[in-house]
């Protein structure tokens, strides 16, 4: 029996590939019901087959707040108000202050990867905490977050911002039932790292990491790292000298920009 069986109703967001689907696919195993939400199709479609009376598909934009009320609304009419909320969806791609294309690039990734979370987290909040009952509200971040990394400002800057958006809403549900629950994963096999051109010590497949998630969140942990090794080794970089740190990583190869070889899509970004 995995510690996804403690859940009973779920959001997931980001559904259609890498950790999102490990994460919907051990859900739907435990025999939760789960809101599978996407852009693609397809992915969101098979997903549903194994548990066609326990699933529905949705495809917003994450950072369309109308959209996202929209399924909130349409889920809990079906289900009622959920007890896990997993806001994952996430972009990634290099980024180049010295290029004005680039702007926008970082536009978009703060809208996905940010107020997504906000916008994932905030049709459930009020019917949640009317429950009275535990609740639990996931926000996946990255270590990439914990310090900014040379030509990947703008992906660095919207995990720095989730984590800390986190934080705030942690304390705010302090008296109630709901917790708040911050990943930092660091490599994960999936298509966000397919491209990368630099080392990726510790890379983890998604299955075992939706495992390890899911166990933490149920046991109450708030902040999770994927891998645990992983994050010692951020803080040991960390406590390093800046001009150190910065030259160690000014050397590696950078995060690949949209348009070039490797990069991965951008909902609402189009290829130059």
């Amino acid at each position: 029996m995995t510690r996804s069986r403690s859940f009973h109703n779920a959001v997931v967001t980001g559904a259609c590939g890498g950790l999102g689907q490990a994460l919907a696919r051990e859900l739907i195993a435990g025999g939760a019901r789960v809101a599978l939400v996407g852009l693609q199709r397809p992915a969101l479609d098979a997903l549903a087959a194994l548990a066609p009376g326990r699933c529905a598909v949705y495809q917003p934009d994450v950072s369309d707040a109308a959209a996202m009320q929209a399924m909130a609304t349409d889920w809990m009419n079906r289900f009622g108000a959920p007890d896990l909320v997993i806001a994952n969806a996430g972009v990634a791609g290099g980024f180049d202050t010295a290029q004005a294309s680039d702007l926008a690039v970082m536009r978009r990734m703060l809208e996905i990867n940010l107020l997504g979370v906000a916008t994932t987290f905030q049709p459930f909040l009020e019917p949640m905490r009317a429950r009275g009952q535990r609740g639990a509200l996931v926000g996946v971040a990255s270590l990439a977050g914990w310090r900014g990394m040379p030509g990947n400002g703008a992906y660095c800057a919207s995990k720095a911002g989730l984590i800390a958006y986190l934080q705030s809403l942690r304390a705010e549900l302090r008296p109630t039932a709901l917790s708040v629950h911050t990943i930092s994963p660091g490599y994960l096999r999936t298509a966000l790292t397919a491209g990368n051109r630099f080392a990726m010590p510790g890379l983890l497949e998604p299955d075992e990491a939706a495992r390890r998630l899911l166990a933490g969140v149920a046991a109450g942990t708030e902040h999770i790292v994927l891998p645990r090794r992983i994050g010692w080794l951020a803080r040991l970089l960390g406590m390093l000298p800046a001009r150190l740190h910065d030259r160690i990583l000014f050397g590696q190869p950078r995060k690949p920009r949209v348009g070039e070889a490797g990069a991965t899509e951008i909902p609402g970004i189009h290829k130059p």
